[in-house]
């Protein structure tokens, strides 16, 4: 499973390491991070806000298949696009994008989805983690 998620960068973070979000309209880093199905982080990459998720992804399918070559399927969310499916075909994963359900509202937990979503909240227990302060 495979996700990514935005983090704001302390005031003193160089600008040229961090970017904005446009869509959630937040300044700092995204932390990319692909996990098992036990919730145990396989992969992890930092890159600008600014960038697309695709970038992330490709990036953490390349990642994980230099670790390990048993992995035969990943799970991403809807902002993960057709280049990473493609790119994950030529690595010899299958990629499924997980849509949810147009007709439900509000938080619904995905199959398996859920995992990758868990392992974010449980980063976010950790001070160091919440805010981007490296330099």
């Amino acid at each position: 499973m495979t996700d990514t998620q935005n983090l704001h960068a302390a005031v003193g973070v160089p600008a040229d390491t961090t970017g904005k979000d446009a869509s959630k309209r937040v300044p700092g880093r995204k932390r990319c991070l692909t996990v098992d199905v036990s919730g145990l982080v396989v992969e992890a990459v930092v890159l600008p806000a600014s960038a697309h998720a695709n970038a992330a992804g490709i990036a953490l399918l390349d990642g994980v298949t230099a670790q390990m070559d048993t992995v035969e399927k990943a799970l991403v969310d809807q902002g993960f696009k057709k280049s990473v499916v493609d790119h994950g075909k030529n690595l010899g994963i299958d990629v499924e994008i997980v849509e949810r359900n147009p007709y439900q509202s509000g938080f619904v937990p995905q199959a398996k989805r859920w995992i990758v979503e868990q392992t974010n909240g449980i980063l976010l227990f950790y001070r160091r983690l919440v805010r981007d302060y490296e330099h």
